[in-house]
């Protein structure tokens, strides 16, 4: 049987603010993604990403529901971003997308490659986008 995610309060205030951390991960992610010839420059655009989307998700996670996961393990904000309708599916599935990539990119050995980062920044845009949307309802 499934514990209860681990979670904080948080209001809208706190949603603008992870939406702009967001936003500059985002931007970074793809400045440091031109320079793709270098394996070390990809996971770390790669990283940037993950932590976009991250940031992006407890933005939604703020707005909408007033409180975002605190958990150790980052999945459990996939069943918080499910709780936001009508959308909330897919942005669920965006942030699974951009998790499974997050040990290459932070902690592996062979660097990530050129169609996972693009994946990545695909999928932290998505929720970006899903976040300004949850903001302006």
């Amino acid at each position: 049987m499934r514990q209860s995610i681990r979670t904080a309060s948080c209001d809208r205030r706190d949603a603008e603010a992870r939406l702009a951390q967001a936003k500059k991960f985002l931007e970074l992610a793809d400045v440091v993604a031109t320079e793709r010839e270098q394996s070390a420059a990809a996971d770390g655009a790669a990283s940037l990403g993950i932590l976009a989307g991250i940031a992006a998700s407890d933005a939604a996670c703020c707005v909408v529901l007033g409180r975002r996961s605190r958990s150790q393990s980052h999945t459990d904000a996939e069943l918080l971003l499910r709780e936001i309708k009508p959308a909330g599916d897919q942005a669920a599935k965006a942030l699974r997308r951009l998790l499974s990539i997050k040990d290459k990119a932070n902690y592996g050995i062979e660097s990530v490659s050129g169609k996972n980062l693009n994946a990545v920044l695909k999928h932290a845009k998505t929720l970006v986008d899903f976040a300004e949307e949850a903001m302006r309802q």
